[in-house]
């Protein structure tokens, strides 16, 4: 849902997702003199609440001195940027957020201009996309204040696992438990199939009778190993096939499509593996097409990867099944199979990129192709923001990594671009912090996992692309992968945004740490004029407008 208003001169639009809403502001330059910042006040009128949000810095007159890690109200510390997002929504819930300007001085606040807006977050099964999106960022401040240092596994009453789903594993538990003996059947593809307790939930609806059959990656050690394990322990060997061949390459997909009366109706994907790791450690989304269209795609791929076929033949089913799609896409929902037998589909995703042209959103876990550092070299959109894991892709220390970060360096540098790296807080010597840590849930990828494009998505013709491939050669001509392409749905484009935004601040935040100036104070607001910035020529003033869906 999108909401704009203006009241005193303060424009703010509005956006919100599922558990996200996000805030942009907008003043005359000519008005900003002496603007100490923004406070929020947010009722909540399902739970008949109502006060001023928080956020984590505050004015060194008036900070009250409270313990590393600690909020401050925005009434008395208010925001200073012309971008926020309340992460703290729930879904399904009518909100009204009142943003008042502040002037005067820290002690003496002063209301200059204010505007109300009314907004409903989204509900996660309305329509037919579900998106779910877990925490993703067990290395928080949050997490700190709630369960302490201790990993997930030492959280009583598995409050831990809990709080990182954010509803994701227990939508997934539920897709499966909902189907029906002698009416529904679950075709499973997937690459990580090995999270003890949602196997035994698949076994539990086997054993009444539901017809499941799964076929799950068995080509390396690593997950073949762990898999078959899991299978074994669960029971559930009889109905499952191991994808072998070829054995240099993955069979990376995470679907599940749901049959009812012998017809496909729904399936889930996305980037999240069934795997501990997956659901609970870095940052993942699950997306559910309720299209019986796109389910019998779904089903065509999974009867083709029952057979574990070599490449070849893989690569002609394929692109039978999901052919080619015009440029640009048709709107509604299309997908996009792999392996296929070249990379003009890799090339198709660039060229959605290229021809954005308000703004471009980006992630990256496994580093940035050449063909999107082109992209974000010369892409036509003046707001260009990518997330990604790390700087480059898994490479010795040498030439060629050096090379490939600074080429990462120089995108960086460009005024359009806005990169973030993968972080957290690793320390408690950074005075007003509090030392995170890792939940050890996964090795590889620590933060960033998710593999998903969002073009334009603020105007009336979004353009997501998300699944199970890493914009990556790999991913078009050897891998099993699938990629969801929605177009024209600005409710599923407001979903994925507010979770990028709020992924990407996490991210950028502590990246920052590493930049800060020993001798600067940690987090204090000022009392200058920080809001110049805003305006101009520069990266923040583009931020400003493309947030208040502002010209000037």
């Amino acid at each position: 849902m999108r909401v704009m208003k203006t009241n005193d001169g303060l424009k703010v639009f509005a956006v919100s997702g599922t558990y996200v809403v996000m805030l942009g502001f907008d003043l005359p330059e000519a008005s900003c003199d002496g603007l100490l910042g923004f406070s929020i006040h947010r009722v909540d009128h399902a739970e008949r609440e109502a006060y001023f949000l928080s956020g984590m810095k505050a004015f060194a007159e008036t900070d009250p001195g409270f313990p590393a890690g600690s909020l401050y109200s925005t009434k008395h510390h208010p925001v200073q940027s012309f971008q926020w997002a309340d992460y703290s929504a729930k879904p399904g819930h009518d909100y009204t957020y009142t943003i008042t300007a502040l002037k005067g001085t820290p002690v003496d606040l002063m209301p200059f201009a204010e505007t109300i807006i009314d907004i409903t977050t989204e509900s996660p099964e309305s329509g037919n996309h579900d998106v779910y999106f877990n925490r993703g960022i067990a290395a928080s401040q949050a997490y700190v204040r709630r369960f302490g240092d201790r990993v997930p596994k030492e959280v009583p009453n598995q409050k831990a696992f809990e709080w990182l789903s954010r509803g994701l594993n227990e939508a997934l538990e539920e897709f499966i438990r909902s189907s029906e003996p002698g009416r529904h059947a679950l075709r499973i593809a997937a690459y990580e199939f090995n999270y003890d307790e949602l196997l035994k939930v698949v076994k539990e609806v086997l054993d009444t009778g539901v017809d499941i059959r799964i076929v799950y990656d068995a080509r390396k050690d690593n997950p073949k190993i762990r898999n078959r394990e899991a299978v074994a322990a669960a029971g559930l060997e009889s109905v499952s096939h191991e994808r072998t061949r070829p054995k240099s390459y993955i069979s990376h997909n995470k679907f599940i499509v749901k049959l009812q009366n012998g017809q496909p109706k729904s399936v889930w994907t996305g980037g999240t593996n069934f795997s501990e790791g997956g659901i609970y450690g870095h940052s993942n989304v699950a997306h559910v097409v309720e299209e019986e269209r796109i389910a019998a795609a779904f089903l065509d791929y999974w009867t083709a990867l029952s057979q574990d076929p070599e490449s070849r033949p893989l690569k002609d089913s394929v692109e039978m099944i999901s052919p080619q799609p015009p440029f640009p896409p048709h709107k509604g929902t299309t997908v996009l199979f792999s392996p296929r037998k070249n990379l003009d589909a890799l090339d198709w995703y660039a060229k959605l990129a290229m021809n954005a042209t308000d703004g471009l959103f980006m992630t990256f876990a496994f580093g940035m192709n050449d063909i999107f550092k082109n992209v974000y070299e010369k892409a036509c959109a003046p707001f260009r923001l990518a997330l990604m894991e790390k700087k480059t892709r898994s490479m010795r220390a040498g030439p060629e990594r050096d090379a490939e970060e600074r080429k990462i360096q120089m995108l960086r540098n460009m005024p359009e671009n806005v990169f973030a790296i993968g972080d957290f807080v690793s320390t408690n010597k950074i005075d007003g912090w509090v030392k995170e840590k890792l939940t050890n849930l996964n090795s590889h990828v620590r933060y960033v996992h998710n593999k998903f494009m969002l073009v334009d998505p603020l105007t009336d013709d979004p353009i997501v692309v998300a699944g199970s491939a890493n914009f990556s050669d790999a991913s078009t001509r050897r891998n099993d992968e699938n990629m969801v392409i929605t177009r024209g749905n600005k409710r599923v484009a407001d979903i994925y945004l507010g979770e990028f935004m709020r992924l990407f601040s996490h991210h950028a935040f502590r990246e920052s740490l590493h930049w800060r100036d020993p001798d600067e104070p940690p987090k204090p607001l000022k009392k200058d004029d920080w809001w110049r910035d805003y305006f101009g020529q520069t990266p923040r003033s583009t931020r400003r407008k493309y947030f208040a869906r502002s010209k000037v």
